[in-house]
């Protein structure tokens, strides 16, 4: 899946440019509308705290960060002092669990504390009442669906191409 970034001038071609996705067999859930804070989106689908915040990707470090450094506690304890084969993979298995699960749930709370990294190039254009449209397809359909948007409605400008996105959210 690729996430693609659209900015709209206003609420009619917003509108224009949903029912156009629609028309495409785009689902509701892979659209997410971010606008200024108060302005009413009506029957648009509006960003959640999934694509307002940076939890996804704040989890990830946390996981790989707490993972590593679990192992590193693991292999430590069985070193000092030395324990045997079945006594070692145990120690070094929890630690690194402990880690990682601790890792993910931190860096999920710092991530859901800040705002999305990926959107801070837009705030400008946001807070000038423009609206952020945030589309997930599959990584084929970007060029037809880029070109269907451009030749509907030209005010729509693709700002950026998400490289990948996980396939969970």
């Amino acid at each position: 899946m690729r996430r693609i970034y659209f900015i709209t001038p206003d609420i009619e071609i917003t509108r224009q440019l949903v029912n156009e996705l629609f028309l495409e067999k785009i689902e509701d859930r892979d659209i997410h509308m971010l606008a200024k804070r108060g302005t009413p989106l009506e029957d648009l689908p509006e960003g959640s705290l999934l694509q307002k915040s940076d939890f996804i990707p704040a989890v990830e470090q946390g996981l790989a960060v707490g993972g590593s450094t679990g192992m590193l506690a693991g292999l430590v304890a069985i070193v000092f002092p030395p324990a045997s084969i079945v006594i070692a993979g145990g120690i070094l298995l929890g630690t690194t669990l402990f880690g990682a699960s601790l890792g993910a749930w931190v860096g999920g709370m710092v991530g859901m504390s800040g705002g999305n990294r990926r959107i801070k190039e837009f705030e400008d254009a946001i807070e000038a009442g423009k609206f952020l449209v945030l589309v997930d397809l599959p990584a084929d359909r970007v060029g037809e669906i880029e070109k269907l948007i451009k030749t509907h409605i030209p005010q729509a400008e693709v700002e950026s191409i998400e490289p990948k996105m996980p396939a969970f959210p």
